[in-house]
């Protein structure tokens, strides 16, 4: 039986002492039908109108009201707002007309949602579970698949989701969801919003390279990172690289960033794993066959502008005071450096090290 945080509780049977119902909806009852921790605390508040539902939520500290043309109520970590109706009126995730309508469903509600496994709901009072689009069936199988083939092209955002879902819940996706994700247009999506996803994907995904391969597949490096999709099929020399051509190398370093997040502040993280996705970008430009093996010359240089390019995709620049961009670069322009002078014959000074720390964070 699921249990709702004790706050949740509190606030759920006031709305209920005004004549209302609040459903815990979303990425915390996903999250907590897979027994994974979640801070993503939303409310949805049934049968009050916006005004009751906001007095009800100021009883229990201060509101921060959020949206222009649909508010959301924050108090402390919980987000609360009434059922929601769509249309769509114009491109992109702003193209959309919202209006909130506390007397729907919650099947009505729940069908503008993404996925299956985003659409349960969670009465906090009685641990019913409302699932009209059979997510728990979908997490049980381990399937990502969409609410409404009808609706799902809408929000292109979506197709970015899919990928980091598939990560971070080791998910296979449905092939009419693929077909969906690859007939989505792209061409809408403002940067800050693309590395929001791309964030939770390489931070969050125990395995990145799962939704890095899954944009592969749904035709998303193409249109969205061509800088990437130049790694696919660019051959590495099999006595160094094994594994096979530079993207698949890409995933594997990938993973590996991921591995070592622990004890990194929130930018040195994004820095550390931006930069070994970007860090072999040079590669495609640079590869050649001399003297009968296959060489990449001087690509740690000229993966420089790439990467720099592949940020400004991110619209990534400084997070925290911390400049992102410029350890990113740094990343990628000298990190043949450590397996080097490991392999030098010599002992190198402690100058070399003083000159690199200057370019890049070396922890």
């Amino acid at each position: 039986m699921l249990t709702a945080p004790p706050f949740v509780l509190d606030m759920a049977r006031a709305f209920a002492a005004r004549g209302g119902r609040a459903l815990l909806v979303g990425g915390w009852v996903r999250d907590a039908l897979l027994g994974v921790e979640s801070k993503d605390v939303d409310l949805e508040v049934f049968g009050l109108p916006g005004d009751v539902v906001r007095d009800v939520v100021e009883t229990f500290g201060p509101v921060n009201a959020v949206g222009e043309s649909f508010t959301v109520y924050k108090v402390r970590d919980v987000d609360v707002a009434l059922p929601r109706r769509e249309s769509k009126s114009g491109r992109g995730h702003r193209g959309f007309d919202v209006r909130g309508d506390p007397f729907m469903t919650f099947e009505e509600a729940a069908r503008r949602r993404d996925f299956t496994i985003n659409a349960i709901g969670l009465d906090p009072l009685t641990a019913e579970v409302l699932d009209p689009c059979g997510g728990r069936d979908d997490l049980d199988r381990r399937l990502l698949r969409v609410v409404s083939a009808e609706t799902f092209g809408d929000d292109s955002l979506r197709v970015l989701r899919a990928l980091q879902f598939a990560a971070r819940f080791r998910l296979r996706v449905d092939p009419a969801t693929v077909a969906l994700c690859r007939a989505t247009p792209l061409d809408d999506l403002p940067a800050e919003r693309v590395w929001g996803e791309m964030d939770k994907l390489l931070r969050r995904a125990v395995r990145p390279s799962v939704g890095l391969a899954l944009a592969r597949d749904l035709d998303v490096l193409p249109r969205l990172f061509p800088e990437l999709q130049a790694l696919v099929g660019c051959p590495q020399e099999p006595e160094w690289h094994p594994e096979g051509d530079v993207w698949v190398h890409t995933l594997m370093v990938v993973d590996r960033a991921r591995e070592r997040l622990d004890g990194l502040s929130d930018p040195e993280q994004v820095a550390l794993v931006v930069g070994a996705l970007a860090h072999d970008l040079g590669k495609p430009a640079t590869t050649a066959v001399i003297d009968g093996r296959i060489r990449s010359p001087n690509h740690e240089a000229e993966g420089v502008a790439p990467a720099l390019a592949l940020l400004d995709r991110f619209r990534l620049h400084t997070l925290d005071g911390y400049d992102v961009r410029r350890q990113v670069a740094g990343l990628v322009a000298y990190h043949l450096a450590p397996g080097m002078w490991h392999k030098a014959r010599t002992p190198v000074g402690d100058g070399a090290f003083r000159r690199l720390a200057g370019r890049v964070d070396l922890e």
